[in-house]
């Protein structure tokens, strides 16, 4: 069934002409690899990259043309460049991405309805990330807020399972609605996905995806969103700081060094892209004991509070190694909904709150880290 969606997408865009050379862009094989599953088509169209500015027009118009296939839920095309421009005269010289928070020159700013986006990121996976951004997102939503949570993680999204939710997303012409549980709209690739299928896509095919989640899902007007993002510093992070008005990022580690490592390398990252950094997180902080409540640091402690310290930023809480915790995001339920009294969940919206006051308050809000 994809194979032959992919052919009826190819065949209609055999009716696209570029307009610089008359010839339809199938035959002037600009068209790359077309990737249909579950009614989400993406492919790449390859440009001269000093044209790409004014191959929009034409890009829109092959988005437009694939959307219009029979079984086509929504359609992306991303721009590729098939040949480089000859390299200037002199030393190499770094560049740095545009002025931040958000936007990069030249393009539209993706979820415009969203009075804050924050980012809720770690330098390497493992460290409880997703659990985290999850909890703080429903507990923004218990204060009141309207809230949105974007699973940024194409290659192992985990929104599904941590939210119970299965259910795929119902779509209105070319815009898709979101998820809502636990009273936060959500989306994830893996709603449009099987939980099994093997997201075995290159860096433009995973951009346009997390595009298309940013642009073409109806989020409406939110007080916040939070965006679980991938772990590294990769293409993800990157197009995201571009392409949204991030207002910060809140970092996740655990307390050993290893993982401390790995963190600061997000603080730089967030720093060079100009997005504030509002704080660290020390995730499995200790270990509980189901049996008897003895606090074990098994992973050592405080290693994020004195990293947050010696970095300038501010240390936001720490969580515990804790089998409840666990379990109930294995169970699709939040512990700071199935267990609003204990102190784990108190310590989430403690730090959503925080969150909150420091995104809303922004000439108040901790030290800016910029990494010259």
């Amino acid at each position: 069934m994809s194979e032959k969606l992919a052919e009826a997408v190819r065949a209609a865009l055999s009716a696209v002409k570029d307009p610089a050379t008359g010839r339809d862009v199938v035959a002037a094989g600009m068209v790359g690899a077309i990737s249909a599953r579950d009614g989400l088509v993406q492919f790449g169209l390859a440009v001269p990259r000093e044209q790409a500015r004014a191959m929009e027009p034409l890009r829109a118009a092959c988005e437009a043309a694939a959307a219009a296939v029979p079984g086509v839920i929504a359609a992306t095309v991303v721009l590729t460049a098939h040949r480089e421009v000859a390299a200037p005269q002199g030393p190499a010289r770094a560049t740095r991405p545009p002025p931040g928070p958000g936007g990069a020159q030249g393009q539209q700013v993706l979820m415009p309805e969203v009075r804050r986006i924050v980012a809720i990121a770690s330098g390497k996976g493992g460290v409880g990330k997703s659990t985290t951004a999850v909890n703080l997102a429903v507990a923004l939503a218990q204060q009141g807020l309207r809230v949105g949570l974007l699973d940024a993680d194409i290659y192992g999204p985990s929104l599904p399972l941590m939210l119970g939710s299965s259910e795929k997303p119902l779509t209105t012409g070319q815009r898709v609605i979101p998820i809502e549980k636990w009273g936060l709209k959500a989306m994830s690739i893996g709603f449009l996905v099987d939980p099994e299928t093997a997201m075995i896509w290159r860096g433009p095919m995973v951009m346009g995806a997390l595009e298309q989640m940013m642009g073409q899902v109806e989020w409406g007007a939110l007080d916040i969103m939070v965006i679980d993002m991938p772990p590294g510093t990769g293409d993800a992070q990157l197009t995201l700081s571009q392409r949204v008005a991030l207002a910060g990022a809140v970092i996740v580690s655990t307390p050993q060094d290893v993982a401390l490592i790995d963190a600061r390398r997000g603080v730089q990252m967030f720093g060079k892209v100009n997005v504030p950094v509002l704080g660290l997180i020390e995730n499995m902080s200790y270990f509980c004991c189901p049996a008897c409540g003895h606090r074990s640091e098994i992973f050592g402690h405080g290693g994020a509070r004195a990293e947050a310290a010696r970095m300038g930023t501010e240390f936001l809480g720490e969580l515990p190694l804790k089998l409840s915790i666990r379990e109930m995001a294995d169970a699709g339920t939040p512990i700071v909904t199935a267990a609003p009294d204990s102190h784990e969940a108190e310590t989430y919206r403690r730090i959503a709150a925080r969150i909150w006051e420091k995104v809303e308050a922004p000439a108040k809000a901790g030290p800016r880290i910029v990494m010259e």
